[in-house]
């Protein structure tokens, strides 16, 4: 069995002349990310490794979430997130290392929702009803798969075990 998590980071500001990569989260979304931190460690969603876009707003989100954890996590920056489609995020979850059960993306949108949308293909129907309307920020997707290898990781074959943003937590 392996497990995906797709987080798209927090609320962020839009300061004036500061660059997309560099924006900061809003007051907002430095009050979600604990919210999914602590719904992720009361729930046993602890990921083996993480891989966070270097994106400001994504590795604010991950150090609010990290925090709320019962143990340190590994975790990996990777630039390759930032404004990565789908099909990108699918490459770096099939190169995953095989010693690895849980995997966390931190990300962005579209290519978190897209990603998440493209490799479900059944699950909980509360959450499939969840995710098909809208992928809010700082929502978390969980998917599993029953497969040996991330290589095997393809479109549609994905269980959604739980999708849960921020305001219902709150």
């Amino acid at each position: 069995m392996r497990r995906i998590l797709f987080l798209r980071h927090a609320k962020s500001a839009r300061p004036e002349g500061v660059a997309d990569h560099d924006r900061p989260l809003a007051p907002r979304g430095n009050r979600a990310a604990p919210l999914i931190g602590s719904y992720m460690a009361s729930n046993g969603l602890i990921p083996d490794l993480v891989l966070v876009s270097t994106a400001l707003r994504t590795r604010q989100t991950w150090e609010l979430v990290r925090k709320e954890l019962p143990q340190a996590v590994p975790e990996r920056d990777e630039p390759g997130l930032y404004e990565a489609s789908a099909q990108k995020m699918v490459i770096f979850i099939r190169a995953t290392n095989p010693a690895v059960h849980t995997l966390m993306l931190v990300g962005h949108n579209p290519g978190t929702e897209d990603a998440a949308r493209l490799i479900t293909g059944g699950g909980e129907p509360d959450a499939l009803s969840r995710l098909s309307q809208k992928y809010p920020t700082a929502g978390l997707a969980v998917v599993a798969f029953d497969i040996e290898r991330w290589r095997d990781v393809a479109p549609l074959e994905g269980y959604l075990e739980r999708f849960v943003t921020p305001d219902m937590l709150d």
